[in-house]
């Protein structure tokens, strides 16, 4: 049984994430004892949402491809030291944002927010998706235009490790206890930053959504 110690109380996952790590897990260890024709299957399973992480942190499908590569061949040659403390999951991701934190660092990349994934039940969501109805044809279209670009620029003022949690939670739909593993901090810290990011992205967008 996989259990995670949060802020002083043991969680237990869920029965489906520990059927799944269980079966990474037993894959893992058939890696490590020279099966190495096994990773190729832990490599189609999740190539596809490692890629999608790292182009929405990223932003360019080119660098997403290369850094999702680079990610499965830093894992390789780790395996050897995956000992299932957490889930294989868990442990690629964090290979993967921290891989592409370091790349945005050195490159300065800037950051997009998909208005596909924007939550309907979540306020500023809610009124940009109103604005949204608001515009038809090719009003629409550069309405879109403009707000994507302006959804970019309040992104570009949050700090990497807050477009990070925001990237994390809001598009790619992992939980506070998952980011928090990722990120190598508190189930806390991911709510603190989630808050703080919300309230600045909330402010920069108002005055536009409501012009």
């Amino acid at each position: 049984m996989n259990f995670t110690k949060v802020l002083g109380k043991t969680l237990v996952a869920s029965p489906e994430r520990q059927l799944e790590a269980d079966s990474d897990w037993a894959i893992v260890q058939r890696v490590q004892t020279g099966d190495v024709a096994a990773y190729n299957s832990l490599i189609l399973k999740y190539r596809e949402r490692v890629y999608a992480i790292i182009y929405n942190l990223c932003g360019n499908r080119e660098d997403a491809a290369d850094l999702a590569q680079d990610t499965f061949i830093k894992a390789f040659k780790s395996i050897n030291r995956f000992a299932g403390d957490a889930s294989f999951f868990t442990w690629l991701y964090k290979i993967a944002v921290n891989s592409t934190l370091g790349h945005l660092r050195k490159n300065r990349f800037r950051q997009f927010f998909s208005l596909d994934r924007l939550d309907p039940d979540d306020k500023p969501s809610a009124e940009v998706i109103a604005a949204l109805t608001d515009h038809r044809g090719a009003d629409r279209d550069a309405f879109v235009s403009e707000l994507h670009e302006k959804l970019n620029d309040a992104l570009q003022k949050l700090s990497i490790k807050h477009r990070t949690v925001v990237t994390l939670f809001e598009i790619d739909g992992l939980s506070h206890q998952e980011i928090a593993e990722i990120m190598g901090c508190s189930v806390g810290t991911v709510r603190s930053r989630l808050h703080y990011a919300k309230q600045l992205l909330q402010s920069e967008l108002q005055p536009y959504i409501r012009r």
